[in-house]
């Protein structure tokens, strides 16, 4: 009798570039495209959204095949999946990895296929090639449900929002939302102002700001919770998203958040687990290095490529890390990730790449200025990638050999914002400082909040006292505007760098007379 119909949970999947967001756009009719790099969906985002007067939750899983890991966690807290294919390009080996992920979980799917106002769309053949993975439409005898939309032109979105709450009624969902809340985290960062941040998606029972909670390795006591519109909420009912803040650390995507009734309680458990954590790793490093050290000299010719890989959340590293170890089936170069985490890179990050022979990848997060200066001095190779394709694409190229530097970044000077002003017909102009190097009125720029880039682009203006002026060096202090950027803060750093073209040089694979070739000619 406690049991209460709870909204459905829907994720959307499809292959990189089919329009998932867009669609989830079209329902929402908010534009979340535009704020993600690339316009390719980076981390998993969960919405709520009322239709006919009824909840639906929505999480739009990543597309890139990179994140299977990140969607296959997506689709086991799904009730139902939205496979979307677009019309002008059919069925693609991502649509054919969701449909085999929805399947595992055994999820219903509702077919949408989007992009319907191309000129060159072809419902037809979408369906032909469904058909092949046991997808038949509904028209043709199967039970799969199709439904052409198109999220540019909003068409076919009512019927598709009525084929999901249609869906919904067959499976009967249903919570007690009177007991304890059960959930998932679908992602979770570490944020300057705010300590660890996690997105929980709340399964069963109802959530309340002051609850104790644990969530893997860590506990803590829920201090507030925002929903997805960034509103403050008091209580989290079943199939609702909220950000909460009130953990100890940074907890894993896809672990299981439950609340409690008291804080001891949830502590005792959260060190329990740490302690297991803990015993497993030692055995784990112990065992390890002794074999492996064995193994390569038993192999003799085994090249080893290691990674120190840091990301601005937990699921982008899981994908990446995912992504390296398919690439490391190659005979001749292993790929081996020996540490990755959530944050800026540090200087022990460096150091450990160091000792290691690593290099250091940043994916949308930065070196600190310490950080930077010791890899350069310890000949550290430090890449910084904002959309992971290009992150695999190169270390794909350099293990063929073919990797082509076009352009390398010179950090010219760091300025670090000491207060904002509001000028009227201007806006905010951040007063600044300048603390390393210098700027220039024609530089690019990245303004870094917490090690995180948060924006990149250009100076809009650069004055001190009332003139503009062309640059300004360190030790002074500086008015600044960005160009297309009023999110500015206190505490903001802006990085002022240059891109460098870096002419190719092809490195012999064969000694012998090219080898020597190729030196005298670098000599001269």
């Amino acid at each position: 009798e406690a049991l209460q119909p709870r909204p459905p949970v829907v994720t959307i999947m499809g292959h990189v570039d089919h329009g998932k967001t867009s669609l989830l756009d079209a329902i929402r009719s908010t534009n979340v495209t535009a704020q993600e790099a690339g316009g390719i969906t980076q981390h998993i985002g969960a919405y709520h959204v009322q239709v006919d007067g009824r909840s639906v939750t929505f999480l739009d899983t990543p597309g890139h095949e990179a994140f299977t890991a990140m969607r296959a966690r997506g689709a086991q807290v799904t009730d139902i999946v939205i496979l979307v294919v677009a019309a002008d390009d059919g069925v693609m080996p991502q649509t054919v990895e969701a449909i085999n992920h929805a399947r595992a979980a055994e999820v219903p799917i509702v077919v949408a296929i989007n992009k319907i106002d191309r000129p060159d769309a072809n419902l037809e053949k979408v369906k032909r090639g469904l058909a092949d993975y046991g997808l038949v439409s509904e028209e043709w005898g199967g039970d799969a449900t199709f439904v052409p939309v198109s999220a540019k032109t909003k068409e076919g979105i009512p019927h598709l929002l009525e084929m999901i709450l249609l869906q919904a009624d067959v499976l009967e969902l249903k919570a007690n939302p009177a007991k304890l809340a059960r959930g998932t985290i679908v992602e979770a960062k570490l944020d300057r102002g705010r300590g660890p941040v996690a997105t929980v998606l709340v399964q069963e029972g109802t959530l309340k700001v002051g609850d104790s909670f644990v969530c893997g390795v860590f506990y803590g006591r829920v201090r507030a919770m925002i929903d997805d519109h960034g509103n403050k909420i008091e209580e989290a009912p079943p199939s609702l998203p909220v950000e909460i803040l009130g953990f100890q650390g940074v907890p894993q995507a896809g672990d299981s958040f439950v609340a409690l009734n008291d804080e001891a309680k949830a502590r005792q458990v959260a060190e329990y687990r740490q302690n297991k954590q803990r015993e497993s790793e030692l055995m784990k490093t112990s065992k390890v290095s002794l074999e492996d050290l064995y193994d390569q000299i038993k192999t003799g010719d085994v090249k080893e490529l290691r990674i120190v890989l840091k990301a601005d959340v937990h699921g982008s590293v899981e994908a990446l890390t995912e992504a390296m170890n398919r690439l490391s089936n190659n005979d001749e170069v292993k790929l081996r990730v020996i540490h990755g985490s959530v944050g800026g890179i540090t200087e022990s990050d460096v150091l450990l790449a160091a000792a290691s022979n690593a290099i250091v990848i940043g994916f949308n997060v930065r070196p600190e200025t310490k950080a930077a200066n010791l890899a350069v001095q310890e000949g550290v190779d430090v890449r910084l990638y904002t959309i992971i394709y290009d992150a695999i694409a190169d270390i794909k190229a350099a293990m063929e050999g073919l990797l082509e530097p076009t352009y390398r970044e010179q950090v010219l000077g760091r300025v670090e914002v000491r207060e904002i002003f509001n000028i009227h017909g201007v806006g905010p102009v951040a007063g600044c400082s300048v603390t390393d190097g210098k700027i220039q009125r024609s530089n690019l720029i990245r303004l870094l909040r917490d090690q995180v880039v948060v924006h990149e682009g250009k100076v809009a203006s650069l004055r001190r006292f009332k003139d503009d002026v062309r640059e300004v060096t360190a030790g002074y202090e500086c008015g600044l505007v960005l160009e297309g950027f009023q999110d500015i803060k206190k505490g903001d750093v802006v990085e002022a760098f240059e891109r460098i073209p870096v002419v190719r040089r092809m490195t012999p694979a064969s000694g012998g007379r090219e080898a020597s070739r190729a030196s005298a000619g670098d000599k001269r």
